[in-house]
């Protein structure tokens, strides 16, 4: 079974080699000699080097007190998610799942092996308590593949105990530093491995600051696919936010494909999107499974205890487990897959050999001006027909058309933001609170369907439905709230694109405009939605 421990460490460099003095760090009450451990550890990757261009890091290591298969996933500088696994022969299942997004179906080799000479000293404080490792590390690296190489260094690293305050680290930094230390270039020994024993320094080329429409459009689809990929194994170990974040990044290339669809060829990106919808349903079943259980949760701690009869909190741990349960094995499935591997691979086509249209070489304000125009548009058009409607189902599926409206123009604003500055993220910022007040509508409209599924649950095993009912009418009465306050918003979004001139004569049906794009010297502009 795999184990995960959260390492934060920092690297150090030095002429002498050997670990400085470290009593008198503040805080420290004792710096314990633990003696010298003796490592082996061969690292994997695919040939290409898919793992390290990710900051990854696979390995198989022998000798020290965590002897096992260990991968490495960056979280932040200086800080990974290190998952062990027992030692074996063969990459456990559990681990090669965790980087299957970032593999593909390439095989992973050994690539380096380290052999480290690890002089380990803790630091503890009065109490006994370990502060932080330590260590001064005398490393031999084998390259494996290619031509043999091997290289030798000494590198000190501090490595924080669990749970403990990351600052303690700039305290023993700060007496590393005084000591003549220099911190360490590499992020990880594997790193400094691959560096030095490369057959030659090849350095790709820096991308090329986004100049034309097609430019922003494609460095908006890369980070979206990056993001996708990137989120892969944080999806798998179920970490907080993480099934959220992959949807949305779905979405956001979804709706990049549909707003910019002159710049970027629908034949092409029609049955990428397809497939990201399929992707996005799987993510969403047990997302909305997760909002609705803190909905239903956070609304029966809100009632008196004399309205909640019956157990109406265990029926609802029951019926969310096993609704919860049962979409988080889908999704493993999915992510399993061979057609999941498939869409990581045609996105990876797809932004290698765009199928851009003409407006892909015009001016970023041109194009992605008038694309988000163009969607501030249908939304006006689907806020209107959702209002004009008496309250009621019909409604609530209008309401929900805008919502999804309501993304695809924050996320065309965000994506053209780069290009076309301030005007363009207030306008997604604008969008996103009309978005939200949509959002807890449409949450409302699902709320009301789980509440008659649990009372026909409840009804059926003999339990009062009481407590349902009166959720029931909280639920309505939000509701009617959300639509009662939806023209204020949707009047501070019309606000919004048109707050500032833009200066030259005005146009019919341009009250007021935002410069949200400028051409050849003449102002296009935002025009404000009309008024419903």
């Amino acid at each position: 079974m795999a184990h995960t421990e959260r390492e934060i460490e920092r690297k150090y460099e030095s002429d002498g080699g050997g670990l400085p003095d470290l009593t008198g760090v503040p805080g420290v009450a004792a710096v314990v000699d633990r003696g010298v451990a003796h490592l082996d550890a061969t690292y994997y990757d695919t040939a290409d080097g898919r793992l390290a261009a990710s900051s990854v890091t696979l390995r198989r290591r022998t000798g020290g007190s965590d002897a096992g298969w260990h991968l490495k996933l960056p979280v932040a500088p200086g800080v990974r998610d290190e998952i062990r696994a027992p030692l074996g022969d063969d990459v456990p299942g559990a681990l090669a799942a965790l980087v299957r997004s970032r593999v593909r179906d390439r095989p992973l080799l050994p690539v380096v092996r380290l052999r480290t000479d690890r002089d380990v000293r803790h630091l503890v404080d009065a109490d006994g308590r370990l502060l932080a490792e330590v260590s001064a590390d005398a490393v031999r690296a084998d390259r494996l593949t290619g031509a043999a190489r091997t290289v030798r260094w000494t590198e000190i690293e501090a490595e924080l105990a669990e749970g403990g305050d990351p600052a303690f680290l700039d305290t023993v930094g700060a007496r590393l530093l005084a000591a003549g230390l220099r911190p360490g270039a590499h992020a990880s020994k594997l790193a400094r491995a691959l560096a030095a024993t490369a057959p030659e320094q090849r350095r790709e080329p820096e991308a090329p600051p986004p100049v034309t429409a097609g430019d922003h459009v494609l460095a908006h689809l890369r980070a979206q696919r990056d993001a996708l990929v990137a989120l892969d194994p944080a999806v798998r170990r179920d970490l907080p936010d993480a099934v959220h974040r992959m949807r949305v990044a779905t979405r956001r290339l979804r709706g990049a494909f549909r707003s910019y669809a002159k710049i970027l060829d629908p034949a092409v990106t029609g049955p990428v999107g397809a497939e990201l919808a399929r992707l996005a349903a799987e993510l969403g079943a047990g997302r909305d499974q997760e909002v609705l259980t803190e909905r239903l949760a956070a609304a029966l701690d809100d009632l008196p205890p004399a309205l909640v009869t019956g157990p109406v909190r265990a029926r609802l741990r029951t019926w969310s487990r096993a609704r919860y349960g049962a979409s988080r094995r889908r999704l493993a499935a999915v992510l399993d897959g061979d057609r999941h591997l498939a869409l990581l691979d045609a996105l990876d086509a797809l932004v290698a050999d765009p199928p851009l249209r003409g407006p892909a070489a015009h001016p970023p304000d041109r194009a992605l001006g008038e694309a988000v125009r163009k969607d501030v548009k249908r939304l006006s058009a689907r806020i209107g027909r959702a209002l004009a409607l008496p309250p009621g189902p019909e409604r609530d599926l209008a309401l929900h058309a805008a919502r999804k409206q309501a993304k695809r123009t924050r996320y065309a604003a965000e994506a053209a933001g780069a290009a076309l500055g301030d005007p363009a993220r207030a306008l997604a910022r604008s969008v996103k609170s009309l978005q939200e007040l949509l959002g807890d509508h449409q949450d409302s409209v699902m709320t009301r369907e789980a509440l008659r599924e649990l009372a026909g649950e409840a009804h059926a095993a003999g339990e009062s439905t009481f407590t349902y009912g009166v959720l029931y009418g909280r639920e309505e009465h939000r509701a009617a709230r959300d639509e009662a306050a939806l023209p204020g918003v949707w009047e501070a979004v019309r606000a919004r694109t048109g707050r500032e001139g833009c200066g030259g004569p005005r146009r019919p049906g341009y009250a007021e405009w935002s410069p949200l794009s400028a051409h050849e010297g003449s102002v296009r502009c935002l025009p404000k939605p009309p008024s419903l």
